[in-house]
């Protein structure tokens, strides 16, 4: 892999930890915080509307400034999440904690464009492996990021979760210190182009192979956050289990998340995208019918790391599939629809898991995630009786 690809899998490393950082004590210190039990979740749920606000913005950056320059901002955003952050903790203000959930969405956004990146810097059959390769980073920051959640005494501490965000702020600058010092935009294999290039969007919209591709990644986000961020409170509020042991299990997942990625690439080779999609289903259907037998902590884990594994087959492969619905001059415009809907999909989820989570129980949550399951299966089926023999652009 060139040398591009490997910075950006560092870079993920760190950058990323915004991630499980917040989905770990996001809904815990939203409790400390929140004027209402029922707002806990908010905080783990506007990081993706942070998102999804800067989805577009930082893909129309991207188009005009290269990509470099974005990922330094994004970096930017991330420790300015952190310094806020800490001025939540220190002024035991919920709005502050929202904002710096927020802006740390939008850092993430950034992020989230490291795998189209890696695949610009590769030739088009390695753009799976390189894809997979980022998300790699991820494992890091899955262990990384609840760890220094507990900085500074954590909940113990006279200001609960201070030394956390602080310690997420300087990850971030340690970050920018390697795009800054690492990543070159002469290695991207693409020609940057003018906006406005390629053919209209209701057009490319016609495709089914796009709708495919963004429905894995639209429905694998949002149904592995809606069970993921319901999961802490589920486990310590509901289940009686030990803040602890919700932190094992978040950790655990969020490394299933990304440890199929040292075999995605590969499987994606061997059995192709659509196999490799249906993996993904069944690992999800798993998710469910273990979490839906009982709620003690082997529940919770397996449950947790089927669900990672089900989001990796379905991410990895609907990412890899989209370069086949768009053109080089069309790229930025449908990565950013293709993210807008990821995102949006997954905010939606997030900011409805607690509600749920109080209206229904834990087992009525995973049934919802059902029907979605079912959809992109209808999707899928739709997509491979239509596809040519050979992946095609049609004008």
């Amino acid at each position: 892999m060139p040398l591009n690809v490997w910075i950006l899998v560092a870079a993920q490393a760190l950058a990323m930890c915004t991630a499980p950082f917040i989905v770990f004590i996001g809904s815990i210190h939203g409790r400390l915080l929140a004027p209402s039990p029922e707002l806990a979740t908010l905080p783990v749920g506007l990081v993706v509307v942070g998102t999804v606000l800067a989805i577009k913005p930082a893909t129309w950056l991207m188009e005009r400034l290269g990509r470099k320059p974005v990922m330094l901002l994004g970096t930017l955003a991330g420790t300015s999440a952190g310094m806020l952050g800490a001025l939540a903790a220190l002024t035991s203000s919920f709005p502050l904690l929202c904002a710096a959930a927020v802006v740390g969405g939008t850092g993430l956004a950034v992020v989230h464009q490291y795998r189209f990146a890696a695949m610009e810097s590769v030739p088009p059959a390695m753009a799976g492996s390189a894809a997979a390769r980022v998300l790699l980073g991820g494992l890091v920051a899955a262990w990384l990021g609840p760890e220094i959640a507990l900085a500074g005494g954590g909940g113990q501490a006279e200001y609960p979760f201070m030394g956390g965000w602080l310690a997420l702020g300087t990850v971030q600058v340690v970050a920018m210190a390697v795009l800054v010092l690492g990543y070159r935009a002469s290695g991207e294999r693409v020609r940057e182009t003018i906006a406005g290039g390629g053919r209209p969007m209701a057009a490319i919209l016609r495709q089914p192979v796009i709708w495919v591709s963004i429905s894995a990644a639209a429905i694998g986000y949002a149904i592995m956050s809606f069970i993921m961020t319901a999961t802490p409170l589920s486990m310590t509020e509901v289940a009686d289990h030990p803040l602890e042991d919700a932190k094992w299990v978040i950790q655990i997942h969020i490394m299933a998340m990304y440890l199929p990625s040292l075999v995605s690439g590969w499987l994606i080779r061997v059995v192709g995208i659509p196999r490799m999609m249906g993996l993904g289903l069944m690992a999800y259907l798993g998710c469910v019918a273990v979490a839906f037998s009982g709620i003690g902590f082997h529940h919770y884990l397996t449950a947790l790391v089927l669900l990672g594994i089900g989001w990796n087959f379905l991410f990895v492969g609907g990412t890899t599939l989209l370069p086949q619905g768009y053109r080089d001059e069309e790229r930025f415009r449908v990565q950013g629809l293709n993210d807008l809907m990821v995102f949006g999909s997954q905010a939606t989820a997030a900011l409805s898991a607690g509600v749920v989570l109080a209206a229904f129980n834990w087992t009525g949550l995973l049934l919802i995630a059902v029907p979605f399951l079912v959809l992109h299966g209808v999707l899928m089926a739709v997509w491979l009786t239509s596809r040519p023999a050979a992946p095609e652009l049609a004008d």
